[in-house]
């Protein structure tokens, strides 16, 4: 789970800036709900792969 969660924050910061430059946040509501959805699949595909890495390793 703390391989999960460091990898999403060191990998997963820099994809939400990148996606974030293209896209309209007037809001403070907006800005937390784009991260929270485009955070959302990053975690899950993070820990999907270190689940599948985790699993193969052995």
């Amino acid at each position: 789970m703390q391989v999960t969660f460091v990898t999403t924050i060191l990998v997963g910061s820099p994809i939400v800036v990148l996606a974030s430059i293209g896209t309209a946040l007037p809001t403070w509501t907006s800005r937390a709900m784009f991260a929270i959805r485009v955070g959302a699949v990053i975690w899950f595909l993070t820990a999907v792969s270190a689940y599948v890495y985790a699993r193969y390793r052995r």
